[in-house]
């Protein structure tokens, strides 16, 4: 049974703690309104350029592109968006559970983010490249992805890009998500794509008519591997967002035990304190009956 010496030291450990997850919650909850902020304010604009590319296909004609190009599927590159440290709850553990459903013979791995390029390692899975992206994302980061897997699969080492990616839903619910980066097939609806309420839909043409110089197939070709650049932008950001909003979440159960656990030590060391001084007095009482007195 522990002694009151042993209790007290429980509890200022906890305390401790509890000090130190409250203080990361706080910096998470700063830290996700600015991500979240972010990842919503990139949506308007890839609908925006999702309706202009959709335009665009119904003009294009015979129009091809390399990054266009459907192949028999052999070889598949997945680019997977973790985080660099831990303490976010699930977020990480969910990500890699469908990583490992890729086959690991025909798959290859691009990680932005540390804890991606560790689990691909003691997998001993094939690790094309490994990628860093701040806290706040920027372009010019996801750009240096796009291009690398643009390269991959434009000389042929790779016939599909997927990326895996954690969605932002809310602030309660983010979920893992895969989705193909290239060959680009049909424009979807990013909107509804990267925002988790419904499936992407195919963009109808607009009533608004549009004018392209010098024609709508090099426009097209121009517009492609910027819109391929800003989906990967897009999932930085939706996972920047996620990762943020679950540490917070995962920090503030933390605290929440860790209050919970320092209540319940407290009455623990109260009971045995009580009973120490009960135990004392009848010591004494018993010694003075025995001396008669």
């Amino acid at each position: 049974m522990p002694s009151t010496r042993d209790i007290r030291r429980r509890i200022k450990s906890v305390k401790n703690t509890s000090q130190i997850t409250k203080a990361m919650q706080m910096v998470a909850a700063a830290k996700m309104r600015k991500a979240q902020q972010s990842a919503l304010s990139g949506r308007p604009y890839a609908t925006l350029m999702n309706s202009v590319l959709a335009e665009v296909t119904e003009y294009k004609g015979d129009f091809t592109h390399p990054l266009m190009e459907v192949r028999p599927v052999g070889k598949v590159a997945v680019i997977v968006v973790s985080t660099d440290k831990g303490l976010c709850g699930a977020l990480n553990s969910n990500l890699m559970r469908e990583a490992a459903k890729f086959d690991k013979a025909n798959t290859t791995y691009i990680c932005a983010g540390r804890k991606g390029s560790q689990f691909i390692a003691r997998t001993k899975r094939a690790l094309a490249a490994e990628f860093t992206y701040k806290d706040a994302p920027l372009f010019s980061e996801a750009r240096a992805i796009s291009r690398f897997v643009r390269d991959l699969f434009t000389k042929g080492e790779v016939d599909r890009v997927d990326v895996l990616y954690t969605n932002f839903v809310s602030t309660l619910n983010q979920k893992p998500e895969v989705r193909t980066l290239l060959p680009v097939g049909e424009i979807t609806a990013l909107s509804a794509d990267v925002s988790g309420d419904a499936a992407g839909e195919a963009l109808t043409k607009s009533e608004i008519e549009y004018q392209f110089e010098p024609d709508p197939g090099t426009v097209f070709g121009a517009l492609l591997p910027h819109y391929v650049n800003y989906l990967v932008y897009q999932f930085l950001l939706e996972a920047k967002a996620s990762e943020h909003s679950s540490r917070m979440v995962a920090m503030k159960n933390a605290t929440d035990n860790a209050k919970q656990l320092i209540k319940d030590m407290t009455l623990e060391y109260n009971k045995l304190r009580q009973a120490n001084i009960t135990r004392e007095l009848l010591e004494i009482t018993s010694a003075g009956m025995a001396m008669g007195t």
